[in-house]
């Protein structure tokens, strides 16, 4: 427990393990004299998982006695619990509410429910921490930029299914240009969105490729050896972007393992952000050490209540792991279907800008979802990542 405890109190202040130090977390008077900021527990880690409390902390000001010339800032608020409940994804432990699809939706949270997916509340909590041990905070700005992209598809005509598909409903000007050309597919913006990456300098371009059988919720099915295939990688490469692995809907199971390229089994996202706590244990198995699908997928906003990457906690067997999670901030289909935000291009611009700037002021990594497949003309999903580019890019 006393691991965790530390690492959430180092987390808290950017880092700095040895001012953690100065860092009480006892609701006993007499030790919180060597301190510089005591943290009263309200609810002991271990202990049954309970909803935290959610209210704003406030530090006080107290001291041994009258006579006592040293004063220590003092948190009633259990932000180290709460911290480790979000962090760790505690509340799917509590709350069993699933989709169809076995997620669990920022409808069924707390979050949703008390209007905090807009607030990164444990960033907060760090800049009140790292004040109280007097620690300069740090500037405003991005500590990343992670600019992502799922590959769900290659392209949308170039397959026997989705060619009959489109000739089905009337769209063979578009199969039959897909069949001269891959450069002609809808699907394929992937020169497109690279060059947008690039225009933002200090962005890192990350695209997830799928190595499913491509059956049920994994279709299509891309073969990595087929012509498009090593067309794509090609691009990629040669554009140096990073190159991640997208595991499939049914789960990162063996088959994937065996067919994965080692390098690309580190960086991880779950196909249709489906990764429960069981998912979590699974990818640690495997090694790997990146994980970008902490969004939730009904919902933009603050899913870990953090901008920052966090160690993952498994809130069951009370370990900290070396999985770091990279919370994702805004995906595209979030905001425009039906089932989900279903926001107009006004909406969802002032959205995004919202969540961003949150990110920015508290010095937070940013993580953007853009889907290749999701460009084309009937969205205004194109617009807005052009939009959005051109603002991070200044």
């Amino acid at each position: 427990m006393d691991e965790i405890i530390n690492y959430i109190k180092t987390w808290l202040l950017y880092g700095n393990a040895d001012e953690a130090q100065n860092i009480g977390y006892t609701d006993d008077e007499r030790e919180w004299s060597k301190y510089k900021l005591v943290i009263v527990p309200n609810h002991l880690l271990g202990n049954d998982i309970v909803l935290p409390d959610l209210k704003t902390p406030r530090v006080e000001q107290w001291s041994a006695d009258e006579t006592s010339e040293k004063t220590v800032n003092v948190v009633r608020t259990d932000i180290i619990y709460n911290t480790f409940f979000f962090i760790s994804r505690a509340e799917e432990v509590i709350n069993t509410r699933r989709d169809e699809h076995g997620r669990f939706l920022a409808t069924y949270s707390i979050l949703n429910q008390r209007n905090r997916l807009m607030v990164p509340t444990l960033d907060e909590y760090a800049r009140m921490a790292t004040k109280a041990v007097g620690l300069p905070l740090p500037p405003t700005g991005f500590a990343h930029i992670y600019l992502t992209h799922d590959v769900d598809t290659i392209a949308h005509y170039r397959h026997i299914r989705g060619a009959v598909g489109g000739i089905l409903r009337g769209e063979w000007r578009q199969v039959l240009r897909s069949w001269q050309d891959i450069e002609n597919d809808p699907a394929y913006t992937f020169p497109w969105l690279i060059k947008q990456d690039k225009r933002v300098p200090l962005a890192e371009s990350v695209f997830f490729i799928k190595h499913s059988f491509g059956k049920g919720y994994d279709y299509p099915q891309y073969n990595h050896h087929s012509p498009d295939a090593r067309r794509l990688r090609k691009l990629l490469e040669q554009n140096k972007v990073t190159i991640g692995w997208h595991s499939s809907y049914y789960g990162p199971g063996s088959i994937e393992r065996r067919t994965s390229r080692t390098n690309e089994l580190a960086i991880h996202r779950s196909h249709y952000l489906n990764c429960s706590i069981q998912t979590m244990r699974q990818l640690c198995e495997l090694g790997v050490t990146d994980d970008f699908t902490m969004g939730f997928p009904d919902r933009a906003g603050f899913r870990l209540q953090t901008s920052r990457a966090v160690l993952w906690i498994d809130p069951e067997k009370m370990q900290l792991t070396e999985l770091v999670l990279h919370p994702l901030l805004i995906m595209d289909t979030t905001l425009v279907n039906n089932n989900y935000m279903h926001l107009d291009q006004e909406e969802a611009a002032y959205l995004c800008q919202q969540l961003i700037d949150k990110v920015r002021m508290h010095n937070g990594d940013l993580c953007l979802l853009w889907h290749n497949s999701n460009l084309g003309t009937n969205t205004y999903l194109r617009a807005l990542y052009q939009q959005l580019i051109t603002e991070l890019s200044h």
